[in-house]
This record gives structure tokens, C-alpha cells and sequence, in this order.
């Protein structure tokens, strides 16, 4: 087993100095402070050892000798001789970020070298799919127990893929139901970018069934029970998992209605037209759900394979 070198006085008490700021104004666990040293200690530790200075002895840690090209030459040693795992390599570098950016604040160096540093790209996989008998038995849960606004909250949430604050953020003047065409419009999305979501018949129904004994002077499309005011997202991802745990559904969340949206519509819909109805900046992000649907096709193969002779 072998023994970690410990760091210098001057590499402990800047760390030190820097986990007591971050105790003191932010409201962060012992855990996580915990992870912030450890990142940094390892840091220091590689920053003074003689492999990295490239000199024939150690040398302490100074705040103003680490440049830009120290940092990514640090993101190389982890990636190629560590062998770390992207989300880690990230997590430290976020962890230097937060330091070097607090240095800089405090006075300590004159600019902060950890800006230019890009964190490494991670392959982004494909989120848990909610199945057909999971969306079914989430809807016969708020169907039994729900009041008319929940069901309909989670009927609109599956049918659409709205994101919860978009839900929260509804006016009842956003539903468009008319002879060509339904949609919702969603005036609160990412970067404040408005769209237009089309309503299938499922939600046509529900909507129109709740919105008759919605009050007239609401706001809000779906107010709070309790205030009359918005429900706040919170308040709307406690109330999704009421329903989970009624139907007996475990890791699951919200936004799971959100993905199983994406995924149902990826089947069928072109790729561009499904980023636009649920407001992705990026087909990168769209892609996500893409990728599942071809993981499902090898079934779909074997289905039409036949057995050559022998």
C-alpha cells in the first residue's frame, strides 16, 4: 500500500483558508467541504512533487505560481496517467475553478488561471425509461387519489415533456384549444425562449374537463391548493412523487415524465422537430433519446430473422 507524501504548511493553510470562507458564507455540508479539500490536497500534493516541477527537489505550493497551462497539463496527467473517469476529473477541476476563482476575489493573485480551463466532455447516456405499465399505473394512482388539477397536471406532464417550472409558470390563457390546432404555450422555457407544444386528445379532454371548473380571476393554470398563488416547483415534484409512491414506482422523478415524452416521441419524430417541441438549444441533448430507441431495435430485428440451414 503505498503512503500519500503529506502537502507543505503553505498548501494546508490555503486550504484551510479557503474551506473556512466556504463554511462561514455558504450553506454547504461537512461532506462536501470534506471533498473540496481532498480535491485540492491532491492538487498540491502532484503541484509540489518534483515529476511536476521538474526539478531535482520538491517545491512548495505558491498561489501565484500556477498558471493556465499548470492546470491543464494537471487535466492531462489525470485523464492519461491517472486514469480517472471524466466526472471526476471534472469534479476536481470544478473544485480548482471555485479555489482559484475565490483567490482571485480575495486578492491573493491578480487574475485566475483556472478560467480558460474547459471541463472534459462526458458521454451523456440515455436517462431510465418509464415503461407503459409504470405511465399507466401513475395515471391510475392520481385517477383513485387525486384531485381533478393533479391528474390533469400529470396527464399534461406526460403528453407534452414540459419541464416542472414551465408547468408551474402556466396561465390558463396559454391553452389554445380550437378546430385546426391545440397546443400550449410555453412562455417560460430555458433563457426565456417561447414555444409552441402541441396537445394530443388525451390532453385536449383533461384540460378542457378542468380548466370548466377552474376560477375565472386565477392566474395560474394549476394554482396552489393551499395559497391560490403559483405552485412552486418544489411543491410540484413533491406532489408527482405522492403519486409514485402510491403506484408503487421506485427512481423515478418528475422530470421522468418529461423523459418518457421524449422518448415515446422519438420513435416517430424527426429529430429537429422534437428538440424544438421541448425547447432543447442543442440535437445533442435531443439525442439522448434517439440513442435509446436504437438500443430497443435489435429485438425488433430478431423478430424477422430466420434459422439458415445446416
Amino acid at each position: 500500500m503505498s503512503i500519500q507524501k503529506e502537502i507543505s504548511e503553505q498548501g494546508e493553510q490555503i486550504i484551510n483558508d479557503f474551506v473556512h470562507t466556504l463554511s462561514t458564507k455558504e450553506d454547504l455540508n461537512s461532506k462536501t467541504l470534506k471533498e473540496y479539500a481532498s480535491d485540492l490536497k491532491q492538487f498540491i500534493r502532484w503541484f509540489e512533487s518534483s515529476e511536476q516541477s521538474n526539478q531535482k527537489k520538491d517545491v512548495a505550493f505558491r498561489l501565484e505560481d500556477v498558471a493556465t497551462p499548470t492546470l491543464t497539463r494537471y487535466q492531462e496527467v489525470m485523464q492519461k496517467i491517472m486514469k480517472l473517469k471524466p466526472a471526476t476529473i471534472n469534479r476536481r477541476l470544478v473544485t480548482l475553478k471555485r479555489f482559484f476563482g475565490w483567490a482571485a476575489t480575495e486578492g491573493r493573485i491578480r487574475r485566475d488561471p483556472s478560467k480558460p480551463v474547459k471541463l472534459i466532455p462526458e458521454e451523456k447516456t440515455s436517462p431510465r425509461q418509464m415503461t407503459e405499465k409504470e405511465e399507466a399505473a401513475l395515471v391510475a394512482a392520481a385517477e383513485h387519489s387525486g384531485s381533478l388539477r393533479d391528474q390533469t397536471i400529470i396527464i399534461l406532464m406526460i403528453y407534452t415533456g414540459l419541464r416542472t417550472m414551465e408547468v408551474c409558470d402556466l396561465a390558463p390563457e396559454d391553452i389554445k384549444i380550437g378546430k385546426r390546432s391545440d397546443h400550449v404555450i410555453v412562455r417560460s422555457g430555458k433563457r426565456n425562449k417561447e414555444r409552441e407544444v402541441p396537445l394530443n386528445s388525451t390532453c385536449r379532454s383533461a384540460l378542457e374537463k378542468y380548466m370548466a371548473t377552474l376560477s375565472p380571476n386565477s392566474k395560474y393554470l394549476f394554482p396552489s391548493e393551499k395559497t391560490g398563488g403559483r405552485l412552486s416547483e418544489r411543491a410540484l415534484r413533491h406532489l408527482i412523487q405522492k403519486y409514485m409512491k402510491l403506484a408503487r414506482l421506485e427512481g423515478l422523478s418528475a422530470h421522468d415524465l418529461r423523459h418518457r415524452f421524449g422518448y415515446v416521441m422519438a420513435v416517430n419524430t424527426p429529430l429537429h422537430r422534437l428538440a424544438q417541441i421541448m425547447g432543447h438549444d442543442s440535437l445533442d441533448t435531443t439525442m439522448i433519446y434517439v440513442k435509446a430507441t436504437q438500443a430497443d431495435l435489435h429485438p425488433e430485428a430478431e423478430k424477422i430473422a430466420w434459422q439458415l440451414g445446416k
